[in-house]
């Protein structure tokens, strides 16, 4: 864990969702991609479901997909082949849980006048519990899921916010505020966060992947279960 000191303030600060703010699902982290409600809501769906969606990992990484938006695109379809119900979302979301820390770390940052933005490859009703419930300013994420009065899944969003597009919306964030990306924070744990992190001025690898400890200014590791991210308004002197 770093124990250093920051003697830098700033004016916006990012944060990944899932593994940062939310806790993660340690037993699904085989290495192929950051740990995810994806995963969690195939496994809910069915086991089926599951291990289609770790073959379409195993695409990603190996560059099959054109790009983020068809990978999301095939692991709905597959959601859809295998029955995903509004249900299974309404458990994920249920089911999240902010990890310690978090609703101190967001305070402080918001006391010192900076704005905070979430950016996440993940599910828009997740991050509509998590921006409610920490007041962050600005949130997107990669798909909204919309349902029939009966449950099924009628339509969807997405958006690429993952990987190099997680990038291009801190961009654009930045330049509304009129703000240098040198100027700005990030905070995630996963290696599709590597874009971000070395895109902003000083980026935190929160218990992350490796490939993002090899990329961040500060590298905090805890250890399962010991999880708290006021030590990073420690480290930054919040």
């Amino acid at each position: 864990m770093s124990n250093s000191k920051i003697n830098f303030i700033p004016k916006i600060w990012f944060f990944d969702m899932e593994g940062t703010l939310l806790q993660k699902d340690f037993a699904l982290d085989n290495g192929k991609v950051a740990p995810s409600a994806w995963t969690v809501l195939a496994k809910l769906i069915s086991e089926e479901c599951y291990l289609e969606e770790e073959l379409s990992k195993d695409r990603w990484n190996a560059g099959e997909y054109d790009g983020y938006l068809d990978w999301m695109k095939d692991t709905i379809r597959i959601q859809q082949e295998h029955g995903i119900k509004k249900w299974h979302v309404d458990e994920i979301v249920k089911s999240a849980k902010l990890h310690t820390g978090a609703h101190e770390l967001i305070t402080l940052i918001k006391a010192t006048n900076a704005k905070v933005v979430l950016i996440s490859g993940g599910i828009k009703s997740l991050a509509d519990k998590v921006q409610r419930e920490l007041k962050i300013d600005h949130a997107f994420s990669a798909c909204e899921y919309f349902f029939d009065d009966c449950g099924n899944l009628d339509f969807y969003n997405l958006l690429p916010t993952d990987n190099e597009g997680k990038a291009s919306f801190m961009q654009q964030i930045a330049k509304e505020y009129g703000v240098s990306p040198s100027e700005c924070a990030f905070v995630g744990d996963g290696k599709n966060d590597v874009t971000l992190a070395k895109s902003v001025g000083i980026s935190v690898a929160f218990n992350a992947q490796k490939e993002l400890e090899s990329v961040a200014s500060i590298v905090i590791n805890q250890g399962e279960g010991r999880e708290d991210l006021s030590k990073v308004a420690q480290i930054f002197q919040l």
